[in-house]
């Protein structure tokens, strides 16, 4: 993330106040490439050391961004990411029966994916896209996403204003590993997937009999 883009949300946020939390959140969680956990967290700490912010409307603010946002997410992904990946998934590789397998995955893994996907950088802005690409359940998504966006907010937003600065160191490793362990998943599934595709495939198949909808 751009350091021009981090420093000037402190100043944002002492001005604007519960829209800049709201928005910065709102569009990472949409799928543009936003420092919407420091935004959080930054609002915490000046809760707690200046009392100019109320904490329990900067968590509301956050939890309520992060869920709205990965819904718009979720609408863009469904509305145009699996036509244009059916249209163009053959110029990396993406066949019908590829594209049926990752609808079969999120099928069975899609609640973990948009749930900890909330504190992984890259997931977080992107995750709700793949599930409407992948057609994942929207009622499950919702309730998937709800809780992480609202375990999330408390989490931040509470380590910031009770513990300071302390929660900004903090929070690097615990970002720096979700994203090690999203990019480490991502690579035994792709192992995997060279090993046992094609059982996979009929699996996707069996469960999702029939071609591939983009309705």
């Amino acid at each position: 993330m751009p350091a021009f883009i981090t420093d000037s949300l402190l100043p944002l946020i002492q001005t604007h106040g519960y829209w800049v939390i709201f928005v910065v959140v709102m569009l990472e969680s949409t799928g543009v490439p936003m420092p919407g956990e420091t935004a959080l967290v930054s609002a915490a700490i000046l809760a707690g050391s200046t009392k100019q912010l109320n904490i329990e409307l900067i968590i509301l603010c956050a939890g309520a961004g992060a869920i709205l946002g990965d819904n718009l997410g979720y609408m863009i992904g469904h509305r145009w990411g699996l036509p244009l990946l059916v249209r163009y998934g053959h110029y990396v590789h993406l066949d019908e029966g590829r594209l049926k397998l990752g609808q079969y995955l999120f099928l069975r893994f899609g609640g973990a994916i948009v749930f900890f996907g909330r504190f992984a950088a890259l997931l977080r802005t992107f995750a709700a896209m793949l599930a409407g690409a992948n057609r994942y359940s929207w009622r499950r998504f919702l309730a998937y996403n709800a809780a992480g966006g609202i375990v999330w907010a408390l989490l931040f937003g509470l380590g910031g204003y009770l513990f300071g600065h302390a929660i900004e160191t903090l929070s690097r490793p615990i970002g720096i590993a979700a994203a090690a362990a999203a990019i480490l998943g991502f690579l035994v599934v792709l192992l995997l997937m060279r090993r046992f595709e094609a059982q996979w495939q009929e699996a996707a198949e069996r469960a999702l009999p029939g071609p591939l909808s983009v309705d």
